[in-house]
């Protein structure tokens, strides 16, 4: 099975990996100005999110894997590899497993230790979701605002929904494998586990994400890491400030 993605521009590749419960569509005008330094930008979605496969198995280690057959598909070396969160799970495992395939690696508002779950009023927010009774993205608006009162939270979960038909949504994402699997997403990198190519870590900050502690273990387990603070940003710092998120990983690029 194929993940899918989205494919912008010609040169140099470029993959990027969302984060839980996001999609790559996410990181479009982002894509957009990194395909206009030249490289070939590919979106990807990872399992159970976005267009890509349903399937009942989740874990790091699968997510890479599906990441390995999808550069084998697409002929892709010398990848630049850029995960953001759960994404910069994958991309940092990926490039420990695969350093022949990753030629620079950026991590976004994540560092490579173990999270406790933290999802559950989100995942119980899009749970209640009854699209038997819910007809409009205004609608389960007002009722995922019940379960998560961050507007931009919300906006951000609202992308997953889709219209299955011209009268029934549905939700994109695989909400009941992630349900079950959701401290997956919190697992850490196993500790001899390594990457020794250059290496960028943005944090957003205002977020807790990657905090002083957390610069011990990056450069332990990436002995070429610069780590850069995104200001006025919290954890979706290319959103929040995406100017200086795309400054950073352009210059870093280059």
């Amino acid at each position: 099975m194929e993940l899918h993605s989205n494919i912008i521009g010609e040169g140099d590749p470029i993959v990027i990996l969302h984060g839980f419960l996001g999609m790559g569509d996410n990181w479009k005008t982002l894509a957009n100005q990194f395909s206009a330094l030249g490289f070939q930008v590919h979106l990807v979605d990872q399992r159970n999110h976005g267009r890509s496969f349903h399937h009942s198995k989740f874990n790091y280690e699968l997510l890479s894997s599906d990441l390995k057959a999808y550069c084998s598909h697409h002929n892709l070396e010398n990848i630049i590899l850029l995960g953001h969160s759960m994404g910069g799970k994958t991309a940092m495992l990926f490039a420990a497993l695969y350093p022949e395939i990753v030629s620079k690696l950026i991590v976004a508002d994540i560092s490579p230790r173990f999270y406790p779950i933290h999802h559950d009023a989100i995942l119980e927010g899009l749970s209640s979701l009854n699209f038997e009774v819910i007809k409009s993205r205004k609608e389960a608006e007002i009722q995922l605002s019940k379960y998560v009162p961050d507007i931009g939270t919300r906006q951000f979960l609202l992308k997953n929904i889709y219209r299955v038909s011209s009268e029934v949504l549905g939700l994109r994402i695989n909400l009941e494998t992630l349900k079950t699997h959701v401290s997956e997403v919190g697992e850490a990198l196993a500790p001899n586990l390594k990457y020794q190519k250059e290496t960028l870590f943005l944090r957003g900050d205002k977020s807790e994400y990657i905090s002083v502690q957390d610069e011990t273990l990056i450069k332990r387990q990436f002995p070429n890491a610069a780590i850069k603070t995104i200001s006025n940003a919290g954890h979706w710092l290319h959103a929040e400030n995406p100017v200086e998120f795309f400054d950073s990983v352009s210059s870093f690029i280059a």
